[in-house]
């Protein structure tokens, strides 16, 4: 049986910029959404690791904002860096993506 985890993480630092990118957002928030586009065993031990080396990276930052359930959370955004990443990353993507679709559609020559 193939390993599903082992190659979503290579693309989970790519994820949670793009995540970041679309607004300013706190760790259980992101797990929420990477577990909603299939990133189901997501934990929050495995994002705040990633989070912490994006941020020491200077590929995001982050403040502590209240929260109205209780202290203060953590929200992270995306620096110029982190955008300039997010892109480059989004072209490698798409032509990662369209190498193996293209590879997929082989069919057997008889």
């Amino acid at each position: 049986m193939y390993d599903k985890s082992q190659l979503m993480r290579g693309t989970l630092e790519g994820c949670i910029l793009k995540i970041i990118s679309i607004q300013t957002t706190y760790g259980y928030e992101i797990v929420m959404k990477l577990q909603e586009f299939g990133f189901e065993d997501m934990k929050e031990g495995t994002i705040y690791p990633l989070l912490v080396r994006l941020e020491k990276k200077k590929m995001i930052t982050s403040q502590f904002r209240p929260s109205p359930l209780g202290p203060s959370r953590k929200y992270y955004s995306l620096t110029q860096e982190g955008e300039e990443l997010l892109k480059e990353f989004e072209i490698c993507w798409r032509n990662v993506s369209e190498t193996v679709e293209g590879i997929l559609k082989l069919t057997r020559q008889v």
